[in-house]
């Protein structure tokens, strides 16, 4: 079995038996954002088995498949195995997102595309969004959508992407809390701080969860440069 990290392009083997851990210092120096831990993840190959851990503190990681059918939230202290041949890796420090790849070279599990959601769709599971809530997901994926095979990526301010819409700063709050809301209700977590006050970081994670999902894709940006109606639909 053989378990490899790529990051910008850059390939790291991991040896079995040896932990490889992931931050702003490790075997694989990020970046030296302040916001990122200085041990993030560690990636340990044992007997056969793959283990992704989170050993930050207060960060979380979006791990999903290539194929966009399975997408998990890896938590500080939890762990989860690499059963895929391609299994990709989110997470947000700060104003900038940053992705890792990691590739298994015996995958236990083989992505069944056609669970995967198709470009176009609007849904979720049960959740159904409207065009313009549609449309806030977008403006802030934009970026990450746009990476053209970059691993790092600056995560837009709510300004900055209410601005991309035309819409006053207000109204991208209120749909930003409507949308998070929704995907709380629905059950995809990291959208929450406290009881009843959404999380501080929920663009990035609301970024993570709809591009790991495949909610929406490089295909849907041409939506941004649209005429809008500017009929309220939410």
């Amino acid at each position: 079995m053989s378990v490899t990290l790529d990051f910008c392009g850059e390939i790291f083997p991991v040896v079995p038996g040896q932990p490889f851990l992931i931050g702003r210092e490790g075997d694989l120096v990020i970046d030296d954002n302040p916001y990122l831990h200085r041990h993030f993840l560690s990636v340990d190959l044992q007997n056969e088995i793959c283990w992704l851990s989170n050993v930050g503190t207060r960060m979380t990681a979006t791990v999903s498949d290539s194929g966009g059918s399975f997408q998990g939230w890896l938590a500080p202290g939890a762990r989860v195995p690499i059963v895929f041949a391609q299994t990709s890796v989110l997470f947000t420090a700060g104003p900038t997102t940053y992705e890792v790849f990691l590739h298994n070279d015996t995958p236990s599990f083989v992505s069944n595309s056609q669970n995967a959601l198709l470009a176009g769709d609007t849904t979720i599971g049960p959740v159904i969004f409207t065009p313009s809530q549609r449309l806030l997901i977008l403006a802030l994926a934009e970026p990450l959508l746009r990476r053209d095979g970059a691993s790092i990526t600056e995560l837009p301010s709510s300004r900055r992407a209410a601005q991309r819409l035309g819409w006053e700063l207000t109204r991208f709050n209120r749909k930003l809390d409507n949308v998070c809301d929704k995907l709380d209700r629905h059950g995809v977590r990291g959208l929450r701080g406290a009881p009843g006050h959404l999380a501080t970081n929920r663009r990035g994670r609301l970024v993570e969860h709809a591009v790991a999902s495949r909610l929406v894709t490089a295909a849907d940006l041409h939506l941004l440069d649209e005429p809008q109606t500017g009929a309220v639909d939410d």
